[in-house]
């Protein structure tokens, strides 16, 4: 037993151990960010410090390229190169169709990284359109395409939409009259409206037969889109295109989405080889019947199409007390006619009509009627059973026929030239916040580029989130039922620490089986000692046997007059066992090398136990021996 919570208690100190290591790398790895920070204890010491503030005051740096790129904007220095849009949304009433939304540059409201400043969206039910021309074109052969930008839905998002539009180069490209039908190389970026949420990837394609551009749609993300559109933090979304025409989209550096440009794209990017023959149609005689009822079946003579599926049951019985006399509605004998009824008008006025009282204690009440039970006889209307159809032709399908639109294009990376930069955008929230734009070949540019930025501003939201006891009372105000669950939660634990490691109490039965397991020194004159006063207790115990098998004999001759062998037998067994007594007890002597005399008088007591004559005798024997 002791061993056992010697265990226990080991086991509860390690788990306080690796808790405490796990805490103090958990410190560590927060305060390991690659930024600059500062502490501010003047702060930190206030005792009304507001949720927006962090522990940690960052030192900002507008973030520089470190590689070759085609666009880059923070929106930290002069507001220049953006051009807003002065036209009309087409296809759309007057009041609206104007491209008058308002943009801001600005800090965020929340985690605010002092000195970084974005692009904000903040009109409501409105039209907002605006571009800006890359520094250069980016062109499509072997270089890679990356697209990555940082979105904030500061007040969360009920219908609209944060993507980008990447602008087809052309001569006649305006961007005072961007608007919905400018034509785009890539669409790019969230989307969402009720309960769907997106994350789009549209490209159009040319056909190299007709010169016409299609959508091609990127198929949706298998992961859950929702949090990062209503957690009210900066994610960073990226597209990489590349020139073995696969693709990759990213949030927070995490891919959520990958795949090819001539597989996974709605609709395909190649037409089929072979498509049906729009010519052809079904002939009339065409049996497309796998089964048929059998025209050889006849209905059976006894086959009765007449019975109803519901008789009236001819044995039930009217229940005793049944008041036939009596209505089930009556008058309401309470109610008035009101002091507004006009009979002329209303018509003669007549009491509401309740339930009749007196059919609560009855079984009911009106005429009674046999209730209906299933019918027997009932069979349905008969039909013909099923058979193979013999003349079954299977389901008919035009012949194939080759596609005179069939094209292959075996590299779609290879798309129109992009230009220019958009924004173009109907929101039903305002206050949607844009980030540090770039357009480049490199991951390790972009990811850079990510640090410098979004890496900072998920540092501060960090730093700025509440603790976990915050946050669980937090959650428990919007959902009390929680507040059982916290109970439960601490109470299991501190449970099982005080069922575990708090110390047992010992029980008398634990000390005296301690206390027969130790041996007890015994010096040489105690030895000595002992055997002179057992020596002189022989004769005495002597005496006493005799007597005592004296005793027993005469119990014997009354009891057991006829076994007197069976008696001598018990008394062989006895000698046996107490042979063996007395080898038990001569091991036990050598190890403890003495008995002490509690022992001994133990023994005295339990030769009065109620076991009879023959077991004292016994352990005298044993003792003596």
């Amino acid at each position: 037993i002791t061993r056992m919570h010697f265990q226990w208690d080991w086991l509860c100190l390690s788990v306080l151990i690796i808790n405490s290591v796990t805490a103090e790398i958990e410190n560590e790895e927060t305060l390991d960010a690659d930024v600059e920070v500062e502490d501010f204890d003047k702060q930190s010491q206030e005792p009304n410090v507001g949720r927006d503030k962090s522990s940690l005051e960052v030192v900002y740096q507008t973030p520089k390229p470190t590689g070759e790129v085609y666009f880059t904007e923070t929106f930290d220095g002069e507001f220049s190169g953006w051009v807003l849009s002065k036209t009309k949304k087409e296809d759309t009433d007057d009041n609206i169709a104007k491209y008058d939304g308002r943009w801001e540059v600005e800090e965020l409201k929340e985690n605010t990284v002092p000195g970084d400043r974005g692009l904000v969206l903040k009109s409501v039910a409105k039209h907002h359109a605006i571009s800006a021309m890359l520094t250069k074109a980016f062109i499509f052969d072997n270089k890679p395409l990356i697209v990555q930008y940082e979105v904030n839905f500061q007040e969360g998002i009920d219908c609209g939409g944060a993507y980008i539009k990447l602008l087809s180069s052309s001569d006649d490209l305006n961007l005072e009259y961007f608007f919905d039908k400018t034509p785009y190389t890539i669409m790019f970026g969230p989307d969402k409206c009720g309960e769907d949420y997106k994350l789009h990837f549209i490209f159009r394609h040319k056909n190299p037969k007709t010169g016409e551009y299609d959508e091609k749609h990127a198929k949706r993300p298998d992961v859950d889109l929702k949090k990062f559109y209503l957690d009210k933090k900066t994610h960073l979304y990226t597209l990489v295109l590349k020139p073995d025409d696969t693709f990759e989209m990213l949030i927070d550096q995490s891919v959520v989405s990958r795949g090819s440009l001539l597989e996974d794209m709605v609709p395909p990017v190649n037409p089929p080889k072979e498509i049906e023959d729009p010519s052809e149609k079904k002939p009339e005689d065409w049996d497309e019947r796998p089964k048929i009822p059998d025209p050889n079946a006849v209905k059976p003579d006894d086959w009765d199409e007449d019975e109803p599926s519901k008789i009236e049951d001819p044995d039930a019985v009217k229940p005793e007390g049944w008041l036939d006399d009596e209505p089930q509605y009556v008058p309401d004998p309470n109610a008035k006619k009101p002091k507004d009824w006009d009979e002329e008008m209303d018509g003669e006025w007549e009491a509401p009509r309740i339930p009749n009282p007196k059919c609560e204690t009855a079984p009911g009440c009106g005429h009674w009627v046999r209730p209906m039970k299933s019918n027997p006889k009932y069979k349905g209307k008969w039909k013909a059973p099923m058979i193979d159809n013999p003349n079954y032709q299977g389901i008919w399908s035009p012949r194939k026929i080759p596609n005179p639109d069939y094209f292959e294009d075996l590299h779609p990376f290879e798309m129109t030239t992009v230009s220019a930069i958009g924004l173009e955008l109907w929101s039903m929230t305002s206050d949607i916040y844009f980030d540090n734009f770039i357009i480049c070949s490199e991951k390790e540019v972009a990811d850079r580029w990510a640090a410098d930025g979004w890496g900072l501003k998920k540092l501060v939201a960090s730093a700025n989130e509440p603790g976990m006891f915050s946050q669980l009372v937090t959650a428990a105000e919007d959902h009390p039922w929680l507040w059982v669950l916290y109970i439960l939660t601490l109470a299991l634990p501190v449970g099982l620490g005080v069922l575990f490691c708090w110390p047992a109490k010992k029980t008398d039965e634990d000390i005296d089986f301690k206390k027969t397991d130790i041996s007890k020194p015994i010096t040489k004159g105690e030895l000595k000692q002992e055997r002179e006063e057992l020596d002189d207790d022989d004769e005495i115990e002597l005496e006493e046997e005799k007597e005592n098998e004296d005793t027993v004999e005469d119990v014997k001759l009354i009891y057991f007059e006829d076994d007197r062998e069976g008696g001598e037998d018990i008394d062989d067994d006895d000698e046996e066992e107490n042979e063996v007594a007395v080898e038990s007890q001569e091991e036990g002597d050598k190890s403890n090398k003495s008995g002490s005399e509690d022992e001994m008088k133990e023994a005295d007591e339990s030769t009065g136990s109620g076991d009879g004559p023959l077991k004292s005798v016994r352990k005298r024997r044993v003792r003596k021996d």
